[in-house]
């Protein structure tokens, strides 16, 4: 049976959370026909029977997936397949969908130019917030919060088309014939002891349909809460962030000099355009990376360069420093995991032909990823 749309819930080792954000897609206050799919790369039986004794009851169709190839890309890909909704919508496993949600969405693609939706991504703050983390969470100039490192978004209570960037991976839905034709996700959300083999993950798709001109809407009905628990609000994991997004930004640098993917038309700039986090990062710092003090270095190179070495740990001078030297050492950690994954592709052959492939549709891991 073909459905008006098809959720998707990619997953992996969060149980106690998907089954909270389960209960909310399937609790939509609407009439369109959807299913939901959880696509489980931990292939956990105990997570498969919890799904099923929900599913059994559920009002909508609900289909747990085994997809033991890791990465998240593998999950959205696997949707995909075992869908039957002319319109995907991805979700992450820690969100909280709003009733209004499901609707919302739909009733933006009715705009047939419509090709992408997303809506506010709300923190659900799980612990005592830190003041530097509200700072980052402050309305801009135009009333908009956006915080990248936590993955919440909130453009105001209007609905309006927007940048395709500005609708997070969160909170994702898009057209099947358009997810086609952009060839898929790229690699992301993958364990940081494989992270040299982390690509742009749906800023690839997002690229695609800025570069084509199509319509990306945001409707602030289509709103999630998303989880902020308290691993997550130190400086530590914001590093690992920013560290990360180096290495996604370093795959597009790389994917562009090779010239795959495509481009939006940028006039007298034959520079890939930086990601949102690299922007941020030289925006807040005021400076070039190069001029961060020594001792930044000496902190990002012992706790986040080698991430599946050591374990991240803060000495009392970071956890002490400034708001602005924190600004620092999280774009210090953007820069050396930028250089990190440009080494590693030029001494690599294997990494380099990851990060050249033309699509990720089947694609396994190398074996040889120790």
């Amino acid at each position: 049976m073909t459905l008006a749309a098809s959720v998707a819930i990619p997953t992996y080792k969060r149980s106690a959370y998907l089954i909270e954000a389960l209960e909310s897609v399937i609790a939509q206050e609407t009439r369109v026909e959807y299913e939901v799919l959880i696509l489980d790369n931990a292939c956990d039986p105990t997570l498969q029977a919890g799904v099923e004794r929900i599913a059994a009851d559920s009002p909508v169709p609900v289909r747990y997936i085994r997809v033991p190839e890791i990465g998240l890309h593998s999950g959205r890909h696997a949707a995909v397949k075992e869908s039957s909704g002319d319109i995907l919508i991805y979700v992450d496993d820690d969100i909280e969908a709003f009733p209004t949600w499901l609707g919302a969405i739909w009733e933006s693609f009715q705009d047939q130019e419509v090709v992408l939706v997303g809506g506010k991504c709300l923190p659900k703050f799980e612990a005592e917030l830190p003041g530097w983390v509200s700072g980052m969470w402050q309305p801009n100039a135009a009333g908009e919060r956006i915080l990248g490192y936590l993955s919440l978004i909130d453009l105001g209570d209007e609905a309006r088309p927007v940048n395709p960037y500005h609708v997070f991976g969160c909170d994702f839905a898009i057209r099947r014939s358009v997810l086609i034709e952009a060839g898929g996700f790229h690699p992301d959300a993958l364990p940081q002891e494989l992270i040299r083999f982390r690509g742009d993950g749906e800023s690839h798709v997002s690229r695609i349909i800025q570069a084509k001109g199509y319509k990306a809407m945001y409707n602030p009905q289509a709103a999630v809460y998303h989880r902020v628990p308290k691993d997550r609000m130190t400086i530590e994991y914001f590093c690992r962030r920013a560290y990360n997004q180096g290495i996604s930004d370093s795959y597009t640098a790389i994917r562009r000099t090779h010239g795959l993917d495509m481009w939006p038309s940028r006039a007298g700039n034959t520079e890939a355009p930086p990601s949102r986090y690299a922007d941020l990062y030289q925006r807040i710092c005021r400076k070039p990376v190069a001029e961060i003090p020594g001792a930044a270095w000496r902190w990002i190179r012992r706790t986040v360069a080698r991430p599946h070495q050591e374990p991240l740990t803060v000495t009392s001078g970071v956890a002490n420093h400034p708001y602005a030297g924190l600004r620092q050492e999280i774009a210090a950690a953007y820069q050396a995991g930028y250089q990190y994954h440009q080494d590693e592709a030029r001494k690599d052959p294997e990494l380099m032909e990851w990060v050249l492939r033309p699509h990720y549709w089947d694609a396994s891991l190398p074996h040889n990823n120790d």
